[in-house]
């Protein structure tokens, strides 16, 4: 049997959502890896929705859970029903939704508070050793849950190639400790099993993400 994976989604759409292109990676890399992908997501109304056009928030009402089923082609389960002890590994890919659905990261920085639904997943995770792998910003989940805790969100100096660079800095305020990586790379934190990559933290062409997010699956599912 291959390795049972629970994919955490967090909308649809990458600026109030989950980024479509890496959680379709991590499905991708999952099916090549003959790993069985589980998607899951809460059952809460989005912080807002945002017109994906425009770039502005908009008056309408949505819901994470029903907008996550468009990626998952409706094969998706409540995040209150997710039970670590039928899973092997954890991944939650990345986009606005992380900041602004799974916690208050958008609106409150390294002040914010993850959604405890979250937070216990991510705390039932790591305490049974079970491999974690975050992309683009949600590591800093892992940076506000598990502090000393090693990660990568690309580069901490900001410039055209890393315009979100900030985040690696306000992660270290945390107390983490942050690694340079280029977006095709991944780093692997062995004592925690947590596995990030930086997709689009940077900017850069999207087979390189996409690469970086393989990298990334593929580690997860050999650590499970």
């Amino acid at each position: 049997m291959g390795k049972k994976v629970a994919v955490v989604l967090a909308g649809c759409g990458v600026y109030d959502g989950s980024e479509i292109h890496e959680s379709s990676a991590v499905l991708v890399h999952l099916s090549r890896e003959g790993a069985q992908a589980e998607v899951y997501a809460p059952d809460v109304d989005q912080m807002h929705v945002v017109d994906h056009i425009k770039g502005q928030p908009t008056q309408e009402k949505r819901n994470v859970l029903v907008e996550s089923a468009r990626i998952a082609r409706g094969n998706i389960k409540d995040l209150a029903k997710l039970d670590v002890k039928e899973l092997d590994a954890l991944i939650i890919p990345g986009g606005f939704g992380v900041a602004k659905n799974l916690s208050t990261w958008a609106t409150q920085g390294k002040n914010c508070i993850v959604s405890k639904e979250v937070e216990d997943i991510l705390k039932a995770f790591h305490a049974a050793k079970k491999p974690i792998g975050l992309c683009c910003i949600s590591p800093v989940l892992a940076a506000k849950i598990f502090p000393g805790c090693e990660l990568t969100v690309g580069h901490d100096t900001e410039c055209e190639k890393w315009p979100y660079a900030k985040t690696a800095e306000t992660m270290k305020e945390l107390g983490c400790k942050h690694v340079n990586k280029h977006v095709t790379e991944i780093h692997v934190d062995v004592k925690n099993k947590l596995v990030t990559t930086s997709a689009f933290m940077c900017n850069a062409p999207i087979h390189e993400i996409y690469d970086g997010v393989g990298k990334m699956v593929k580690e997860v599912v050999r650590l499970a």
